[in-house]
């Protein structure tokens, strides 16, 4: 491949938030890890995630200051058909075109809705393998998505 053909993408936080913790419930699946991915990415490099119950979210979330994302009835969750990824992209607006590309995979994943994206199928098919497996999570799985929508024919 000529290097001049060589897309680089690199990942820059957009906005001015650092070293907070987040908390979601456990046993991650799409939502759960595409968020911790875009937040690290795009938001804040040195976030710190909790993955506690369910019932334990406002616990964390008051003890510990930590912002609950992907849970029943918090801000950053599911809102008007919207993921938990979708709703934090709008939330930080986050410009990225191709991140918003990505956030239609992750809804389609999360929502099994196929008719939007498609590639969704696979993308649920990784994460529930990731989850199943020893390795910890790495969320290295998002960041390749990310590298290939560019050369993706819409």
């Amino acid at each position: 491949m000529n290097p001049k053909n060589v897309l680089v993408i690199s990942f820059k936080p957009q906005c001015k938030v650092s070293n907070l913790k987040w908390v979601t419930r456990e046993y991650v699946h799409v939502d759960r890890t595409a968020c911790p991915w875009l937040i690290k990415k795009f938001i804040d490099p040195e976030a710190e995630f909790i993955f506690v119950p369910t019932e334990k979210i406002e616990e964390v979330t008051k003890t510990q200051g930590a912002i609950p994302f992907d849970a029943p009835g918090v801000k950053l969750g599911h809102h008007d058909g919207r993921c938990s990824f979708e709703t934090i992209i709008e939330e930080y607006k986050l410009k990225d075109p191709v991140l918003h590309e990505l956030a239609k995979i992750v809804h389609s994943a999360d929502t099994r809705d196929t008719e939007l994206a498609p590639e969704g199928i696979g993308l649920s098919a990784i994460m529930t393998g990731a989850r199943l497996s020893p390795s910890p999570l790495q969320f290295q799985e998002y960041s390749s998505v990310y590298q290939q929508v560019p050369y993706q024919t819409f």
